[in-house]
């Protein structure tokens, strides 16, 4: 008929007489088969994955039906177990996946658990097998970190400061209230107790002084009860309990090679450590490795020079050229111990100096002899006492750092190193959804983690996968 329209609707009363396997679920390029395929191809009791080996009593849902709905819900971007649970009831992937078990949360809480371990060894057996595929580069890598808030309510938190004035504010009110009770039991005959507000004040007391003395106990100035290793760093403009999480990532392909979470509000000690992560998960580091200028720390330097680590750390600078009498320009005589400036005088060694609260080291404090008459004294310094000048353990360190870094090709290296890593965490944040933990605890963070950077790293394989570049069974 002219002008008919035909629209496709849903036929409900169509029946299927050989209802479709579980195979015609979903396509042969579907995700979940790529999941399922490197979860069997993985030793899990090698990874320390726990596994039954009694035949008694009911059967149980097998580590690896497990791990499977675990990996496909992170790869969706569904990260709690109630999620998950629903997920294996509703979601096509899931269903097949998982042969149309279901699991329930706590089944499936409980492994995530107990297994912390072999998820985390998890992460490294995907990167090596990305490694053995030739889909990982060994030219440049980038490390950079990201601060992630904890999962515990930031007015739980106990502040130090804000505890101490609360506690000479109560101190103030219980003073008062005892100087009218006193007045009025002055006043009056009879039995006298203390007044309900005062008790209620002494109560409150009494609490806020636990918590500083607990505190005092973990030399710490922030706390938070619900997660207590989670420290107080800054997360864009603002100052939240959180973790700091690492990773390293490879420029040519995109993928996390090594990951960690700690709990230092800065990077500056993370260098080494990561870069031993990565030669652990690929046998060997990048031809060079680039990190911001958070990881500049002479002892982290210093320690990877000695493990032969190349490495290309952002030096501190303004862009502005260094003033005639900035420290830079004064040279150092380590045979006659002495410095000489600019205009050839001698600063003698005067002291040495503890820096670095969180690691201390010693440096060496140089003062002019001649800044009485200098005639550029006040162009030098503004200390009264004369200019000094400070000798870095491991200077020498540094200063073959700045002149590596004099290289064009340096230069070229350390400025791929915001697109090659920072791009992982936007993708965290904005693509996964991820900007909160859902754990409490370093471990527990550190395991969720790792999973995240595996889910994100299957992503990045996918297509690989896809294309019958990677194999995860032989």
């Amino acid at each position: 008929m002219a002008g008919m329209s035909y629209e496709k609707q849903a036929n409900y009363e169509e029946r299927w007489l050989f209802p479709p396997s579980l195979e015609d679920l979903i396509g042969v390029e579907h995700p979940a088969r790529m999941i399922r395929e490197f979860v069997d191809a993985l030793n899990l009791e090698g990874l320390g994955f726990k596994t039954r080996t009694a035949e008694e009593g009911r059967p149980n849902y097998s580590a690896s039906l497990l791990l499977k709905a675990w990996l496909y819900g992170y790869f969706w971007k569904i990260r709690s177990s109630r999620g998950l649970e629903r997920a294996c009831m509703e979601q096509v992937g899931m269903l097949w996946l998982t042969g149309m078990q279901s699991p329930d949360h706590t089944t499936l809480w409980r492994f995530w658990r107990d297994n912390r371990e072999g998820i985390g060894k998890l992460f490294g057996q995907l990167v090596r097998i990305a490694a053995s595929e030739n889909l990982v580069g060994m030219v440049l890598h980038a490390l950079d970190g990201t601060k992630i808030v904890s999962r515990a309510s930031e007015s739980e938190g106990w502040h130090r400061s804000s505890l101490e004035k609360k506690l000479k504010q109560l101190d103030e009110a219980i003073h008062d209230v005892m100087a009218q009770t006193e007045q009025a039991d002055n006043q009056a005959t009879g039995e006298s107790r203390l007044p309900e507000q005062l008790q209620d004040r002494q109560k409150l007391r009494e609490m806020i002084q636990d918590q500083l003395k607990r505190m005092n106990e973990e030399d710490r100035d922030h706390l938070n009860p619900v997660d207590p290793e989670a420290r107080v760093m800054k997360c864009r403009s603002r100052m939240k309990f959180a973790y700091n999480a690492q990773a390293v990532v490879d420029e040519q392909s995109g993928l996390i090679v090594a990951a960690d979470v700690v709990t230092d509000e800065s990077d500056n000690y993370q260098l080494v450590p990561m870069l031993e992560q990565v030669e652990e998960n690929l046998g060997k580091v990048a031809a060079e490795t680039v990190a911001d200028t958070g990881y500049v720390a002479g002892s982290g330097l210093a320690e990877a020079e000695q493990k032969h680590y190349p490495v290309l750390v952002n030096m501190p600078s303004d862009g502005k050229p260094d003033p005639p009498y900035d420290a830079s320009h004064f040279d150092y005589d380590a045979e006659k111990d002495q410095c000489v400036c600019p205009r050839g005088e001698i600063l003698k060694y005067e002291s040495n100096k503890q820096r670095d609260k969180a690691r201390p080291y010693a440096v060496r404090v140089y003062r002019c002899q001649s800044y009485a008459t200098c005639p550029v004294r006040w162009q030098c310094s503004k200390n009264k006492k004369g200019r000094t000048i400070e000798i870095h353990p491991h200077r020498d360190v540094l200063m073959r750092q700045r002149l590596k870094q004099q290289e064009e090709s340096k230069r070229e290296a350390l400025k791929k190193r915001g697109k090659t890593v920072e791009p992982i965490f936007g993708w965290c944040k904005e693509g996964m959804d991820f900007r909160r933990w859902t754990v409490c605890g370093r471990e527990k963070v550190k395991t969720q983690w790792l999973l995240l950077c595996s889910a994100m790293n299957l992503r990045r394989l996918y297509k690989n996968w896809v294309a019958r570049k990677l194999a995860f069974s032989h």
